[in-house]
């Protein structure tokens, strides 16, 4: 091998990426069926976007970020998330003009120099949705249900919820204090950097991975702080899950990790809490009520989720049969045999294509290799184009069966086999 991929990026290749299609377009089909809308943005941002909107002190932006200067001298980044650029696209198209709530929906590729390991990749995919322009729980519920819906939809017969309330500054800053004062009298279970990071956000601390969980379940939650607008807030959004029939649980441990969240924030797990490891939660996200503002636009409320496409499809409870939620498979492979047989191969394919998913095979292989390889692929017919014969000779895989028909015949034969199951007269 001349050449081989970068450590921690990955080739996505037949037949694996039948299964990530399928994955995506559950999503698709879920987010469709809520009324979102697609939007795409670029994969290079300015460096500032995510230093303001993420955090200046966050890992993503200390450690993380692939971070560049073009040849302009500007400050570039891979984007390592997407809803700080679809905020940015929501404000500089316009999209604020629209009123009411717009709903977006994304999926692409994410970069974040982090350790590799199973389910984490320095390049990732996710899938993601957010809704700009309502501070209102019932939003916060939609959310939640959408992606309840849409793991549902991929075979997760028990998808388990998390949520919990970050609230905002007005909770926040008398919790920080109580938190920073239990912080302190464990300082010397912390390591000194952690310790001067949790400081900076303390909440954080929470979300760390370097910290042991019997001190963190020592610690403070905010929960027991939260008062005035932001309780009433996530007091209705429980009832309103409850009301939908979503079974969630409040951890009242969950923060996420990024600065811009308030108030409500939901995690996604396969199976039981706790039974599969951090690797278990499939996606997340929250409300993040200041991010608009933060970019340059007017005070707008939002909620969002992200879920890493990696991580759905290592869990899938049935990897196969999800695969083949998606139109993807062949269905008809014809067969070039001999000189001269390659223009009817080619027309004898395309009226197939008005039929099905149709593969044309001009390898000039053997008869019986062609054959073999059609069988494998997992197509139903097999239509072999001779240049020594005036017939077409199909093989019907999945009853054993073969005969000969003209060109002419061919297609109403397939479809009568197909359909109905009854032989050709």
């Amino acid at each position: 091998m001349k050449y081989s991929r970068l450590r921690g990026t990955q080739d996505i290749v037949p037949p694996q990426i039948d299964t990530w299609r399928a994955v995506e377009s559950v999503f698709a089909r879920t987010f469709d069926r809520f009324g979102y809308q697609w939007i795409r943005t670029p994969i290079i941002e300015s460096t500032d976007l995510f230093v303001r909107a993420v955090g200046e002190q966050s890992d993503i932006v200390t450690k993380e970020m692939y971070t560049f200067s073009d040849r302009g001298g500007r400050s570039i980044t891979l984007r390592p998330e997407n809803t700080a650029p679809v905020i940015r696209a929501y404000l500089e198209n316009g999209l604020h003009r629209r009123g009411g709530v717009q709903r977006l929906c994304y999926t692409g590729p994410m970069f974040r120099y982090d350790r590799p390991q199973a389910g984490r990749y320095r390049q990732f995919y996710q899938v993601g949705a957010e809704a700009i322009g309502s501070d209102h729980p019932a939003i916060d519920v939609e959310m939640i249900q959408l992606v309840v819906d849409a793991f549902v939809g991929l075979g997760f017969t028990a998808p388990h919820v998390r949520v919990n309330s970050v609230g905002t500054e007005l909770s926040r800053a008398p919790y920080r204090e109580r938190l920073l004062a239990a912080m302190e009298t464990n300082a010397d279970a912390i390591a000194p950097d952690s310790l001067r990071r949790y400081r900076l956000n303390p909440l954080r601390i929470f979300d760390a991975k370097d910290v042991d969980n019997s001190l963190k379940s020592e610690l403070p939650v905010i929960s027991d702080y939260l008062v005035g607008r932001d309780a009433e807030h996530f007091n209705a959004v429980c009832s309103l899950l409850r009301d939908a029939g979503v079974h969630f649980v409040h951890d009242e441990r969950l923060v996420r990790g990024l600065d811009y969240y308030t108030n409500t924030v939901f995690e996604m797990y396969s199976g039981a809490p706790g039974g599969g490891g951090a690797q278990s939660a499939l996606c997340g996200g929250g409300r993040y009520d200041s991010l608009v503002e933060e970019c340059g636009g007017a005070p707008t409320a939002a909620i969002g989720f992200s879920a890493g496409l990696e991580r759905i499809i290592a869990a899938l409870p049935d990897a196969r049969a999800t695969a083949q939620i998606i139109d993807g498979a062949v269905e008809y492979c014809v067969l070039c045999v001999g000189d001269g047989a390659a223009a009817q191969s080619l027309r004898t394919a395309a009226q197939l294509r008005a039929l099905g998913n149709t593969t044309c095979d001009l390898s000039g292989r053997s008869r019986k290799k062609q054959l073999a390889a059609a069988h494998k692929s997992g197509a139903r017919f097999a239509v072999v184009v001779d240049a020594q014969s005036d017939t077409l000779e199909v093989h019907d895989f999945s009853r054993n069966e073969q005969f000969d028909v003209s060109a002419d015949e061919l297609p109403g034969s397939l479809m009568s086999r197909r359909e109905t199951g009854d032989a050709p007269a």
